[in-house]
Order: structure tokens, then C-alpha cells, then sequence
């Protein structure tokens, strides 16, 4: 079963590149993404039912925390699969085959980083997620969307080149200890204790600042409004939703070593501050936006902050950052397909351009709205939840300051955020340039965006039993040494 996880895309992903047709190939998305999310779903049954998942010589391996990341993938995943059948009717000018084989082998890219239990194996899944969603970044074929996909690979690439050292170094405080030196996290775990100090602090902190990278939190966000800004609705969503999940699962990882070896304050010191400077940078950009999607862009590096600074708060802040992470991809998926729709009906995303999305784009203008109130916070939606979680946790145990200063950027977030989006969606809609077509909402684009604003709407308004022991299970591994 755990080979299935990784096999069944990288499967559908050659059947993809096979597919003679342009015009039939999409529908292998959504057919791929339920078989998928029928593969996770049996594991996950397995895993919680008290089998043990693993191969590759406990290489790979189902844990808490991988099967509830997996599990939220595999999801966003499937609504992103049916989408595209919709979006990419509208883009026939352009062939397909590369776009639909790459989104089913990142799909078998991120299942390998969620199961990986070696060190190595993670990263090298993760440097393959980074090369085989970059020529998707560049589907649109023109100056912006190559400059955003060098800059993606050669940030990236540095980032994944810390990770690797950071990677030696963690080996080597084993070495240094008098221990055997080894990738496999679980002996890692386990030997923890006995790592030398040092060592373990510089291999963390290269870690977390090159799967940070990866993740987009400041101050090495620099590809991310670039990519967004250029990148297709659904690659975003999977970017946003997906990729940077693999990278907080690698950060995770570090960070349950640290917390076996006694140094969890030292991670934790690390996550404060840089979940902190990630919202300020984040909140700072978004005031007086004019891009659409850059705008996205760096509403992502504030939830990536929201992340870490759960983590770093601990105890029940943990749970909320671990539920943040799956109402904030759902809620991404809003956005960033809604933005999508927008920016083909106006042909633009600059807010100079794009105003009464309402009159002219109806269900896409009104779902871009509902997901902003849903991504600042605004009850009854699900970011509402975890946030407010993440801001009780932090008042209960004392965290005055960072309590304060979440909820003040929250607001600066809300407001800078809101006078943007406001300006689109309001107003009359400018003329379209004369013979120029007029894009409309339809069902293939509109109705897997109202799927994914339910769930945003129903995990703010009730979070399912099942999910809350996956939630609670994950945070409950992360924190526990052995």
C-alpha cells in the first residue's frame, strides 16, 4: 500500500504524457485525483485501524503527522483536478501534455516527501517537486512567466542547497557524539539525546532556512510573487496548498528531533520570530497592492508565518497551526481559482484595470470575495478557527506580546487586504477593448470553487471528529519525544 501511495500518480502521470489527445487528456485529472484520494483514504484507514506502514527498509513510512499532510493533499489535489478540465477548454491555443503529466508527477513527488522517513529520500523528492512544477509556471509562454520561473529554480535551488548541508550536519552530530551516523529519522529520534549540541543547532537552523525557502517564509520569500503572479490558478493553488506543505512537513521533521533531543525552546525561539517577521513582511506588501495574484502571493508568506508561529508556540497552539495548514490551502484554493477567472474575464490582474468583477463575473467576483473574509480570519469561516485557536493558546500560556502583535497584524492584513479586493469586486466594469472576446462564469469553472468555499465554510462552522483525531494525533506525535 505505501508503494501504491507513490506509484498510482507517477502511474497517471506517464498514462498523461501517453494521452494522444489535447482535448481529452484534462479528464484524466479528476479520474487520477479520485483514484488517488481512494488510495490515501484506504491507507489512512489502515494506519489508524493499528497497521504499520512501511517499505525501503523503514526508508518510508505512514506516520501521524505524514498521514494527515498526505491526506490534505490529496484533496486539494482532487478539487484542483476538477477544475482543470473547465480552465483548460478555455486555454485550447495552448498544448497540454506537459501541464497535465507534470501536476500528476508533483502529486507522486509530494506523496514520497509525506512518507519519507530518511533524510536524503525527503530531499531529493523535494527538489523533485521544485522541477517538476516549474515548466508549469511557464504554461502562459511569455517574458514574466520565464522570469518568474528562472527566479523559482535558482531560489529554490539555493534553499535546497542549505538543506542539503544542513542535512550533512545533522549527520555528523551524530559522528560527533561516538554514534553511528545515519539519515533514518526515526534512529535520529531516537539517538536525539546524545547528538552533539552544536552540530544539531547549525544542522537545524541550515534546515529551516532551506525548506523556509521552499516554504516562502521571509525573509526568503523572494520567488514566491513572481511565481504566484505568474503562475496558472491551479498550479498556484497546488504551490500554495501543497508544495509549501511538504517543505512545513521537512521543517516538522527537524523540529521532532529537536524536541527528542531536549532543544525544542531553541526551534521554537526560531519559529517566533520568523512566523512574526513573515506576517509584518507579508502584511506591509499587501497595503496598496495592484497584482492580483501577488497580492495571494504574499497573503501566503503571512500564513506561512501563522504556521511556524503555532509551532513555536506550542501546546495547544500546535493543533491550531496543524488545522490552520488545511484551512488555509482550502481557502487558497478560493482565491487563486476565482483570481484566475477574474483575470481571464478582464485579460488583466492589475487592479488599474479589473473593478466590478460583481457585474461582470458574478459567482467568481462574489467566491474572490467570501475567500478574503475566509483568509483574514472572518467567522464563520475556517481560518477563523485555527487562528483564533493559535491566539487563545497564545494569551493562556502567557505570550502577551506575540498575542498582541499577531492580532495587530491581523488587522493591518484585513485592511490592506480588504481595500484591494474591494476596489475589484465593486464598481462598474470598464469596456472591454472593442472585438474583444468577453469571458463569462460557468459551471466547469465555477462549481469546483463553490466546493471548496463549502468545506472552508463547514470546517469554520463544525470540524469533523475523524479530523480532529488526525489533527490531534499529528500534534500529539510532534510533540511527544520517545
Amino acid at each position: 500500500m505505501i508503494y501504491l501511495l507513490i506509484a498510482f500518480p507517477l502511474f497517471m502521470a506517464a498514462a498523461t504524457f501517453l494521452w494522444p489527445s489535447d482535448r481529452t487528456r484534462p479528464w484524466l485529472l479528476p479520474i487520477g485525483g479520485l483514484g488517488q484520494l481512494a488510495v490515501v483514504l484506504g491507507a489512512m484507514s489502515l494506519t489508524m485501524h493499528g497497521a504499520v506502514l512501511t517499505g525501503l527498509s523503514d526508508w518510508l513510512r505512514l506516520d501521524a503527522l505524514g498521514r494527515l499532510i498526505l491526506g490534505f493533499v490529496s484533496v486539494l489535489f482532487f478539487l484542483c483536478s476538477l477544475y482543470a478540465p473547465g480552465y483548460l477548454a478555455l486555454r485550447a491555443d495552448r498544448p497540454n501534455r506537459l501541464f497535465c503529466g507534470n501536476l500528476f508527477l508533483v502529486q507522486g513527488l509530494m506523496s514520497l516527501v509525506m512518507v519519507s522517513h530518511h533524510l536524503g529520500l525527503m530531499w531529493v523528492a523535494m527538489e523533485g517537486t521544485t522541477l517538476a512544477s516549474a515548466s508549469s509556471l511557464y504554461f502562459n509562454h511569455n517574458a514574466r512567466s520565464l522570469e518568474a520561473t528562472w527566479k523559482y529554480l535558482l531560489i529554490g535551488s539555493v534553499g535546497i542547497a542549505l538543506a542539503l548541508l544542513g542535512s550533512f550536519f545533522l549527520a555528523y552530530a551524530a559522528l560527533k557524539a561516538g554514534l553511528e551516523s545515519t539519515l533514518l529519522f526515526d534512529a535520529l529520534v531516537r539517538e536525539a539525546p546524545r547528538l552533539s549540541p552544536p552540530w544539531l543547532h547549525a544542522g537545524f537552523v541550515l534546515l529551516f532556512v532551506g525548506y523556509g525557502t521552499k516554504m516562502g517564509l521571509a525573509p526568503m520569500h523572494t520567488w514566491k510573487p513572481d511565481a504566484y503572479g505568474e503562475a496558472p490558478g491551479i498550479v498556484g493553488t497546488l504551490l500554495a496548498g501543497g508544495v509549501t506543505s511538504c517543505a512545513f512537513l521537512a521543517i516538522l521533521r527537524m523540529y521532532h528531533i529537536c524536541v527528542a533531543a531536549g532543544e525544542a525552546d531553541f526551534a521554537r525561539e526560531i519559529f517566533v520570530a520568523t512566523g512574526l517577521l513573515s506576517m509584518a513582511v507579508g502584511a506591509v506588501f499587501m497595503v496598496r497592492q495592484r497584482d492580483l495574484k501577488r497580492l495571494l502571493a504574499y497573503s501566503s508568506v503571512e500564513h506561512m508565518g501563522i504556521l511556524v508561529l503555532g509551532i513555536g508556540l506550542g501546546g495547544a497552539a500546535t493543533y491550531g497551526a496543524l488545522l490552520h495548514l488545511i484551512n488555509n490551502g482550502l481557502t487558497k484554493a478560493v482565491l487563486f481559482l476565482s483570481a484566475g477567472n477574474i483575470h481571464r474575464a478582464y485579460g488583466s490582474k492589475m487592479t488599474s484595470d479589473v473593478r466590478g468583477a460583481l457585474k461582470r463575473v458574478p459567482l467568481s467576483g462574489a467566491l474572490f470575495l467570501a475567500g478574503f473574509l475566509a483568509i483574514t480570519g472572518s467567522p464563520p469561516f475556517a481560518p477563523f478557527v485555527s487562528e483564533f485557536t493559535i491566539l487563545s493558546a497564545a494569551i493562556r500560556d502567557g505570550h502577551f506580546v506575540v498575542g498582541g502583535l499577531f492580532l495587530l497584524l491581523l488587522g493591518v492584513v484585513f485592511v490592506g487586504m480588504g481595500a484591494t479586493v474591494l476596489g475589484v469586486v465593486q464598481g462598474e466594469p470598464p469596456d472591454p477593448p472593442p472585438g474583444a472576446p468577453v469571458l463569462r462564469d460557468s459551471v466547469a469553472t465555477g462549481a469546483p470553487i463553490v466546493l471548496c468555499l463549502a468545506l472552508v465554510l463547514l470546517l469554520g462552522l463544525y470540524v469533523p471528529r475523524p479530523l480532529v483525531t488526525l489533527v490531534r494525533e499529528a500534534a500529539a506525535f510532534l510533540e511527544t519525544a520517545p
